[in-house]
């Protein structure tokens, strides 16, 4: 049997994503492995908290999120129907894993301005508009797109054939946040360089800022390939995104926990993050 030119572009296109899917799946393993005596120490010597909750949503959506596309990049089915319904439930873990990432590093860009009601409310406000502008794009784009799957044997997955081009809104949106978020972490780090001498707020600096520079590379990446690349080629670094973020987002917590650990040799500053960090922004 003959295969078009579309077909095998088709094919190729969900075979790299796989293997991309099946990468990340391999390297958050091996970051779990490696940070697994650190995630003990911390899950059993802090104390229950809200961020103690975020930290293991954030930390163990990801895994949601590999059950579900790589059963669908290895299972085969030719029901785009199936597909699609599998698609918007780990739409869902998607956008829950980037919630509670970005929910993470806008305490923390709180903290650093000392608890700013007024840079609090313009984050909040920010955020929600582009969560829920993200929501309707996101599931309207995938009720709109059909799914197929591949016409050559052996090969297993689906992608969103065509319709799906407004896929990139979401990407834009959050590297507009992004951008608005590591804006008012450099302003604040200009404005206390000079007098900032807490190690916790020079860590808190570091860390918002390569999150952020991470946030806006790959967003801008989505952005291109969702715009300019066709079949699974499109989505192949949506997720991956994610993942990412999320690594970050728990790997700089355990980092901050245990670097406040070894000052205080408690877990004071754990409640801090994110109920009462007033002591970190704080210069002098």
């Amino acid at each position: 049997m003959e295969y078009s030119a579309g077909d095998i572009a088709a094919a190729w296109s969900l075979k790299t994503y796989t293997y991309i899917y099946t990468s990340a799946a391999t390297f958050w393993t091996y970051d779990y492995a490696c940070s697994l005596h650190q995630e003990l120490t911390f899950l059993i010597q802090s104390r229950w908290t809200k961020v103690k909750g975020l930290y293991i949503l954030t930390r163990y959506m990801p895994f949601l999120l590999f059950v579900g596309h790589l059963y669908l990049n290895f299972i085969p089915d030719d029901n785009p129907d199936k597909c699609q319904m599998i698609n918007n439930i780990c739409s869902c873990f998607s956008l829950i894993s980037v919630i509670c990432s970005e929910c993470f590093f806008i305490i923390r860009t709180y903290a650093l301005w000392n608890n700013n009601k007024f840079v609090l409310a313009a984050m909040l406000t920010a955020f929600l508009a582009v969560v829920a502008a993200s929501v309707g794009v996101l599931f309207t784009a995938t009720a709109n797109a059909p799914f197929e799957t591949s016409t050559i044997s052996g090969i297993t997955g689906c992608y969103q054939s065509a319709g799906s081009d407004e896929l990139f809104v979401p990407f834009i949106l959050l590297f507009a946040l992004e951008l608005g978020l590591i804006s008012l972490t450099l302003i604040r780090a200009i404005q206390s360089w000079r007098t900032a001498r807490n190690p916790l707020y020079d860590v808190l600096l570091k860390h918002n800022i390569f999150y952020y520079a991470c946030g806006l590379f790959f967003s801008m990446a989505n952005v291109l390939t969702s715009l300019l690349l066709q079949y699974a080629y499109n989505a192949m670094l949506q997720d991956f995104q994610l993942i990412i973020l999320a690594i970050l987002a728990t790997r700089m917590h355990l980092h901050l926990w245990h670097v406040d650990q070894q000052r205080h040799g408690s877990d004071a500053f754990m409640l801090i993050p994110l109920s009462d960090v007033s002591s970190v922004g704080h210069t002098g």
